[in-house]
């Protein structure tokens, strides 16, 4: 095996480190954030509005990023009125496609994991809320909604690493993440072993500390919550 041109091309990997954890982080954050209204009117709402939120995940979740990436990317320039309106700028961009598709996938499985969480609630909680003469948004924002994200901790750490792996896609359309760098280091060197083996080390690396970052939040949030 020949690792002097991973060495020598350690830079350019470095550099894809820094693309993927733009990407993870902006992408779970924007899925977070859309996320939460979005399982309140799920889980608490009835009638249509529910029904969206659910045809929205659905959709997401039960088609491939890969080919929600090339939806975004490539299918929307075909439609001459996206080619011609204020968003197109944004929607030439790769990283802007790239980011916007992870985001949408991230926030259609956050999205159930917090509904699932929010109706895991021990009726005991709810009931004690009611008692104390809690309004639905007072309940919601003191009670419902922090204890189904602390309950969430686990599942949702397995979407952030799932998240992670996903980011990889994004070499597809010419981003130079840690995956573009292998494959860069491939077509100019032809060591594949080589060029993937330390991209995988990376994205190693990076899963420990996801890891263990999400390890450490369940044993700061939800093991005292849990030994009540």
């Amino acid at each position: 095996m020949n690792f002097d041109a991973i060495v020598e091309n350690l830079p350019m990997y470095l550099e894809g480190l820094g693309v993927t954890l733009r990407l993870l982080v902006l992408s779970l954050g924007a899925g977070l954030a859309l996320a939460l209204p979005l399982a309140v009117v799920r889980s608490v709402f009835k009638g249509w509005p529910s029904r969206l939120v659910w045809v929205y995940t659905y959709a997401f979740r039960g088609t491939p990023m890969l080919v929600q990436l090339f939806l975004i990317y490539y299918g929307l320039a075909q439609f001459d009125a996206v080619r011609d309106s204020w968003v197109w700028p944004w929607l030439s961009s790769a990283t802007f496609c790239a980011w916007l598709t992870f985001a949408l996938n991230t926030t259609a499985y956050t999205t159930e994991i917090i509904v699932g969480s929010i109706r895991a609630l021990p009726a005991g909680e709810i009931e004690a809320a009611k008692a104390l003469g809690m309004s639905r948004g007072l309940m919601l924002r003191r009670i419902v909604v922090p204890a189904a994200l602390r309950r969430a901790l686990p599942v949702y750490g397995n979407e952030a690493i799932f998240m992670l792996h996903g980011t990889s896609l994004a070499s597809i359309v010419t981003l130079l993440d840690i995956t573009g760098a292998a494959r860069a280091v491939n077509a100019k060197y032809y060591l594949p072993f080589e060029a993937f083996i330390t991209a995988g080390v990376f994205y190693f690396a990076l899963t420990l500390c996801l890891v263990g970052l999400f390890r450490w939040a369940e044993n700061r949030w939800l093991k005292p919550m849990m030994s009540r």
